[in-house]
């Protein structure tokens, strides 16, 4: 039986043969974007001396960059004697090309202090934004040198798919690719792509053929808030840390997860997810308690509806009792208060503890944005601060991707609440455990009944 060759993908054959400055991959998942990149790349530098920078807006771990995905295409192509692949770097053993590895919201500025750069390669590009971008383009300055932008859309209103897709700059290829264009795929892969365009025609628009949302105008917490908060605690002077809670978001059902979320004083610090069934919740309960301790936190804030119910006998037993329970149905927390500068009280805003929780973070995050992207005051407990370093980058992009989908929505009373799960499952959505983890989190301050002001 004769074995096929391996090759790159043939439709993309004249986007990397055309000359330009920029390179932009744009489409759904499974159309080998990431993995052609990968495939030239290793070719190009396997012929010429080049550097290439592969960056992606998170990376606290090798592992979370492109470089297992080129040491697979070196592999593929039979290169494995023209590199070195080393712990932190891949070298061309030939000639001396260098892949080297940056995440862009931690090292941006170490970046731009690089030289001889002939390939930046953005990955998962979605994340990007106009500061970064006016950094990064003139950094990459040597002559002939090129930029490739890989990403699937999130939101139109994003920075990215505004400036590359929409109005791209001048000497900028754009090339739109998509699943049914990728030879490589596999009949599983192309039945589950075709059963979730039966089930969600929508959802499969997004998801497989790049179609971005509208933007996220509805939502609870908007992602631009978000990616405000992340190392916000760097750029602001102010006493972040403090007193320090775990929230815990107890699994309901066989696919769903346990979470648990860290904040110390206003800045998030831990993020955990695992899978665990009805039969395990001691078990989860008890690295709950490790994960506490690890952060050597005051408290422990956990979902006490249906499965969550015990949790707080489990934590008892292993002699944890600082904990407060997460209602998520339940009434609103002082309900006489006025919900902030507004003249209704918070029984007559909120439809539940969890609208209540969630606004409040919100308010939280909105304010960290004024903050950030207009100088405007704010005390650290009236902000929330994400810190990138403690946190794994594939769980930090989940979290915002869970923070800013919840839609807003009322009852039949015109009190706010929060899209229930129910309702994000229609959508396709699964459930935000990260983000319930760190609501549960943040609002230890009322469920607690300790002030975060107290806290700092």
């Amino acid at each position: 039986m004769e074995t096929q060759k391996p090759t790159l993908n043939p439709a993309l054959k004249s986007f990397w043969l055309a000359p330009a400055r920029n390179r932009v991959l744009v489409g759904g998942r499974s159309s080998s974007k990431s993995w052609d990149a990968a495939g030239f790349a290793t070719f190009l530098t396997s012929n010429y001396r080049l550097r290439v920078l592969c960056t992606r807006q998170f990376q606290n771990k090798i592992e979370e960059s492109v470089y297992t995905l080129l040491k697979l295409q070196i592999e593929r192509f039979g290169l494995r004697e023209k590199f070195r692949v080393l712990d932190n770097k891949i070298i061309g053993a030939q000639t001396g090309s260098e892949f080297m590895f940056y995440g862009l919201w931690r090292h941006i500025d170490e970046i731009k202090s690089l030289e001889g750069i002939d390939i930046l390669w953005i990955e998962e590009a979605h994340n990007l934004t106009e500061e970064q971008w006016k950094i990064l383009e003139p950094t990459i300055r040597k002559e002939g040198s090129q930029i490739w932008i890989i990403f699937n859309p999130k939101l139109a209103t994003d920075f990215a798919y505004k400036r590359f897709v929409l109005d791209p700059p001048p000497n900028t290829i754009v090339r739109q690719i998509n699943y049914d264009e990728n030879p490589f795929l596999s009949q599983t892969m192309l039945d589950v792509i075709e059963a979730l365009k039966e089930e969600d025609y929508e959802e499969y628009q997004h998801v497989y053929l790049g179609v971005p949302y509208d933007s996220d105008e509805g939502a609870v917490i908007k992602r631009a808030w978000i990616q405000s908060a992340i190392d916000a605690h760097k750029r602001i002077k102010g006493a972040w840390t403090g007193r320090k809670c775990v929230g815990y978001d107890v699994a309901d059902d066989g696919q769903d997860k346990n979470a648990n979320a860290g904040i110390d004083g206003s800045i998030l610090c831990l993020l955990d997810e695992w899978k665990g069934g009805e039969d395990e919740l001691r078990e989860s309960a008890a690295r709950t308690k490790l994960n506490a301790e690890k952060i050597d936190a005051d408290v422990v804030g956990y979902d006490s509806i249906g499965v969550g119910a015990g949790t707080g006998s489990h934590l008892n037993s292993m002699g944890w009792r600082r904990h407060f329970k997460f209602n998520a149905a339940g009434k609103v927390e002082r309900p006489e208060k006025n919900y902030g500068e507004t003249k209704i009280k918070n029984k007559d805003f909120f439809a539940n503890l969890k609208a209540q929780a969630w606004w409040l973070l919100a308010d939280r995050f909105r304010n960290t944005h004024l903050a950030v992207t207009k100088g405007r005051k704010f005390r650290p407990d009236e902000m929330i601060s994400i810190d990138s370093e403690k946190i794994d980058a594939k769980l930090l992009d989940r979290l915002m991707d869970e923070l800013a989908t919840p839609l807003r929505d009322y009852d039949n009373q015109g009190k706010v609440k929060v899209e229930s799960k129910k309702d994000l499952a229609k959508r396709e959505v699964k459930s935000p455990n990260l983000a319930d983890a760190v609501v549960i989190a943040a609002s230890r301050g009322m469920l607690a009944r300790v002030s975060i002001s107290d806290m700092l």
